[in-house]
């Protein structure tokens, strides 16, 4: 997952929102959003990396939460394990965040951001491997942790809330998507969509510095990335989104998988894969 932005506790109607981009190479083979289980039975709600079994985004029937981002370095190291397996070691823990971190090892992990959550308890935190102020640059990887409030936050793949101008336009569209929340007819999804989908690259004035190639950083400064040459972009984009019920919450997500071997454009809002409902007590 490449870009995310996510509201937490910013609107009783809404608790948690989430409109999230995975960016992958086209190779890499991919299960689309759908209920699974790990080995020990946990059920996750999520896309899966068929290649090592992680995922990138996933919650759990009991309201965990977590979604993941790389950290862009011109020469990065995989690590000797998954980053995706942090998301599922989440959902299958039941403890608090203290004792999760306790057992992540940074360095055994190319660069991370992991935001996990526990929707019932209303407590939310992110986590990296990666200094916050100098991400992109090579030193040793020590665990960075922030308890994270009711507001809303962008993830790209540098630091928390670093403001690249897609990270900054998806948080603004998140903002106007709450807004519109009580409408019936569901504009709420639109601001959210055509975030997501934008796929004109930053001005070459604002683009980040992360270390890679010139055409590199232009390519993917923008939210939907495409680039064919290196067979490589957006994957999949995803909204997950909370409302009250009479008892407990519904928990609605939709995912578009996009084909870019085919299709010229993402397909258009109410034009969803995959959708799947659950009900959090």
């Amino acid at each position: 997952m490449c870009l995310i932005a996510f509201a937490l506790n910013a609107d009783p109607v809404c608790p948690l929102l989430i409109a999230a981009n995975r960016d992958e190479y086209l190779d890499r083979p991919t299960a689309p959003l759908h209920r699974w289980s790990l080995a020990d039975g946990t059920e996750v709600v999520g896309g899966r990396d068929l290649r090592d079994g992680g995922t990138w985004l996933g919650l759990s029937p009991q309201g965990r939460v977590a979604m993941l981002t790389n950290v862009r370095q011109s020469v990065a190291g995989p690590g000797s394990r998954s980053r995706g397996e942090l998301v599922t070691r989440w959902l299958q823990g039941d403890g608090d965040e203290d004792r999760f971190a306790q057992g992540i090892d940074p360095e055994a992990y190319g660069g991370f951001n992991l935001v996990v959550g526990d929707f019932h308890a209303r407590r939310w935190s992110w986590l990296g491997n990666r200094h916050p102020d100098r991400p992109h640059e090579d030193h040793p990887p020590e665990l960075h942790r922030r308890a994270l409030g009711a507001g809303v936050y962008g993830l790209s793949n540098a630091s928390l809330d670093t403001p690249w101008p897609k990270t900054q336009r998806l948080k603004l569209a998140l903002q106007a998507s709450l807004a519109l929340r009580h409408d019936a007819n569901g504009g709420w999804i639109d601001p959210l969509t055509q975030a997501l989908f934008d796929d004109q690259p930053a001005p070459d004035l604002d683009l980040p510095r992360t270390g890679v190639p010139g055409d590199a950083e232009r390519a993917l400064s923008s939210a939907f990335v495409r680039m064919p040459g290196r067979a490589y972009g957006t994957r999949s984009s995803m909204l997950v989104s909370t409302r009250p019920m009479a008892s407990g919450w519904q928990v609605d997500l939709m995912e578009w998988t996009h084909d870019h071997g085919s299709v010229g454009r993402p397909v258009m809002p109410g034009k969803a894969h995959q959708r799947v409902e659950l009900v959090w007590p």
